[in-house]
């Protein structure tokens, strides 16, 4: 079965870059000019720009003469990077192979398209015509409605989602056998030969696929060059052989050059809230959820800030991300106003659960996911997790880790035979840091103590137990002495005697 190519098309990629990223432009007159200044080219105009009497090949006086109330946006590289990626992961959503073609020149400069494998998609859709009209709405939900064409080559593929631009249904569905006869009326500048060869192609009065093909090919290699069999080889419905290849990265960026430098977190709040929306609707069409965000902003002056924020559990929430971002910057704020801003985050897999056949389901992961977030949120970076043990002899020494639910399949809960409870456990609730205490000692134990946590004679005292350790190390030495003890108000502590600093301290209380 011969390979089956799809090509997710964009004609107006400029501009539908700059209305993704700026929304409230869809309904004004609109274009996006090459650079700044009157004499500057435009390059994409908007429906109610073209209305007014606006085309591309005009200038941007010319443009502004033809409507009045024109708004002119100078073309962002950052936005048309994020653009055409974001194709990338719109074909990535309904293909595993894909690959976002390199911009083009001359007459489909503004052009942005995709290639994506179509090969046996009617084991999922229905038929071609329908994965495609899934391929076009998912790029419409992305703000970047086009064209879908599917043909057996990528170059035949790209030329009829080329062709329908000139009006009529957005999707072409090429049969191997009708390819031909769809190519051969084709106009030769919808292959965007070099400016050399389609002088010399028009010269000699050949201006549609019919008449190249009726040519002798060797004959236009020795009077044309290489090119000329290179369109010949195009013509004919050939492309590259090599196949599709299947993206391995899955670090996806967002970025945006302001207009004007911002120094408050608070406008700052609504440029960030848009490139994280933007930047989680891509991770979610990869499937993928974000576990950190590495924050690049360029400063006025020409400094640069760069930080990397963790999250507690990969998510996809708005809000937590937004809030996450503004609080690493509302604790330590750039030194400059912010003239641009990217956001990079490395995908990961959502987090999932093992289900049972014969037991209710847990916790639904990804809202645990969320909860964890909103609790880093609250309490600040590396501050949310799950203690461990650390590998030091310190009694006070632990570590904070990622906070993981058990996984695997659930066991049947055995019941207990015996009809007795079994005895309680008793809990040391640990006090950090330590609560100050004042001790009276007699015959070498505690026989008062007075703190916060509690106050009275000493009835029942177990202990010392000392442990040390660090000897050697000026700064880390420590030697301790614990006792358990019952006081006379009723509470049960454990008492620590620190040998380095001289302090009696209460290092913890039992429940």
């Amino acid at each position: 079965m011969p390979p089956r190519i799809a090509c997710l098309l964009i004609p107006d990629l400029p501009l539908r870059a700059e209305l993704r990223a700026h929304p409230e432009f869809a309904d004004a007159p609109l274009v996006v000019a090459s650079g700044t200044g009157q004499r500057a080219d435009v390059i994409a105009a908007s429906p109610a720009a073209q209305a007014a009497g606006v085309r591309t090949a005009h200038s941007v006086a010319q443009a502004r003469a033809a409507c009045p109330g024109l708004r002119v946006r100078i073309a962002s590289p950052a936005l048309d990077r994020a653009a055409r990626a974001t194709l990338l992961d719109i074909a990535l959503s309904l293909s595993p192979r894909a690959e976002s073609a390199p911009r083009t020149s001359g007459l489909f400069f503004a052009e942005g398209h995709v290639f994506l494998d179509a090969s046996g998609i009617e084991n999922l859709f229905s038929s071609e015509q329908a994965f495609a009209s899934a391929l076009l709405a998912r790029a419409e939900r992305q703000g970047l409605p086009g064209r879908v064409a599917i043909a057996s080559s990528r170059s035949t593929a790209l030329l009829a989602a080329r062709q329908r631009m000139s009006g009529g249904s957005p999707l072409h569905c090429l049969s191997p056998e009708a390819e031909s006869a769809f190519l051969a009326p084709l106009s030769l500048d919808l292959f965007d030969p070099d400016d050399r060869l389609a002088q010399a192609l028009t010269r000699l009065g050949v201006h549609t696929v019919r008449d190249l093909l009726r040519l002798p090919r060797r004959g236009l290699a020795q009077r044309l060059g290489p090119g000329a069999l290179a369109l010949i080889a195009r013509a004919q419905g050939e492309g590259p052989s090599s196949a599709l290849a299947e993206p391995t990265s899955h670090r996806l960026e967002e970025a945006m050059n302001l207009e004007t430098a911002i120094d408050h977190l608070e406008p700052l709040g609504f440029v960030l809230r848009g490139l994280i929306s933007r930047l989680c609707e891509r991770l979610a069409l990869r499937g993928l959820a974000c576990e950190a965000l590495d924050l690049r902003l360029g400063l006025e002056g020409g400094g640069r800030d760069a930080r990397r924020i963790g999250l507690a559990a990969p998510t996809l929430d708005l809000r937590v991300l937004l809030r996450v971002t503004t609080l690493a910057l509302s604790e330590h704020p750039p030194h400059a106003a912010i003239e641009h801003i990217a956001l990079e985050s490395e995908g990961v897999p959502g987090r999932t659960d093992q289900l049972d056949l014969f037991f209710p389901s847990g916790p639904d992961p990804a809202a645990l996911g969320r909860t964890l977030s909103e609790l880093e949120a609250l309490c600040g970076e590396g501050r949310v997790g799950a203690p461990e043990v650390l590998d030091h002899t310190h009694p006070r020494n632990f570590g904070l880790g990622p906070f993981e639910p058990p996984t695997g399949l659930r066991t049947e809960n055995k019941q207990v035979s015996s009809t007795t409870p079994p005895p309680p456990l008793p809990a040391l609730r640990a006090l950090r840091p330590p609560l100050r205490a004042e001790v009276r000692v007699t015959g070498g134990k505690p026989s008062f103590v007075r703190s916060a946590a509690a106050q009275g004679d000493v009835v029942t005292v177990a202990g010392p137990w000392r442990t040390t350790g660090y000897w050697w190390s000026e700064e880390e030495r420590f030697a301790l002495d614990h006792f358990d003890l019952q006081i006379s108000d009723g509470s049960v502590i454990r008492l620590c005697y620190d040998w380095v600093k001289r302090t009696w301290q209460i290092d913890g209380i039992y429940d």
